[in-house]
């Protein structure tokens, strides 16, 4: 596993983005683990988290793209830090671009704020975590409506790994129903062996955790 992947999960523990416990999730499973994207609050850490995922959109993408798009409302910030992050890490001057919940009709008019989408460009979408896919069944109708556009990927922080409405991750079952790649900083699987390794330093993954996980992942892992 590369090291900045090592590094973010650290730094999802030190945000308190990612706690282990009882938890449950929107569509009511039970869960051992949970990510709570909106616990990154300072502009110190929205600065690393950009990075983070700009490091992993290079790698994944590339930077031969024109627009990140963020869709509302998490995804603004993230689509603002991580084309910074593109400019000054990887010197790529990437537009950025979101959409708002309600169509403004003064001012800067319509339902998209940022960089414009024109006909012909390369748009890649940034979110925190996919569960469902619901959101991104909600973008890509907005930017085809925008414009002509090629949509060349979709990165989120987590890929959780278990099933979204089938047997396939919901990453998975974007993929196969818009044909294009998706991509995460990091997957569960990658989280806990980083801190099965790690734990006779952290003390988190312990017997206990691993079974809950473990039985977790049984019952609602992706079958991809």
């Amino acid at each position: 596993m590369e090291r900045y992947k090592e590094e973010f999960i650290d730094f999802m523990l030190e945000c308190g983005v990612l706690k282990f416990g009882d938890f449950v999730t929107k569509s009511g499973r039970k869960t051992p683990f949970f990510i709570n994207t909106g616990s990154y609050r300072t502009g110190g850490q929205l600065k690393r988290l950009g990075e983070f995922y700009a490091r992993a959109i290079a790698e994944s993408f590339g930077t031969d793209f024109d627009v990140l798009f963020g869709p509302a409302y998490k995804g603004i910030p993230l689509s603002v830090t991580t084309t910074i992050a593109l400019s000054e890490d990887h010197g790529a001057e990437i537009r950025y671009c979101s959409n708002r919940k309600e169509i403004k009709d003064h001012g800067d008019k319509g339902i998209l704020l940022g960089g414009p989408i024109n006909d012909g460009d390369r748009v890649v979408i940034i979110e925190d975590v996919t569960t469902a896919g619901t959101s991104i069944n909600e973008t890509v109708p907005i930017l085809k409506a925008a414009g002509d556009v090629t949509i060349a990927g979709l990165c989120v922080s987590v890929d959780r790994q278990e099933r979204g409405s089938g047997e396939k991750s919901a990453l998975r079952e974007i993929s196969d129903k818009y044909g294009f790649p998706t991509r995460a900083i990091v997957t569960m699987s990658e989280v806990c062996e980083y801190l099965e390794g790690a734990g006779a330093k952290s003390g988190i993954m312990t017997p206990e955790l691993k079974a809950s996980i473990d039985a977790y992942y049984a019952q609602y892992g992706a079958r991809d």
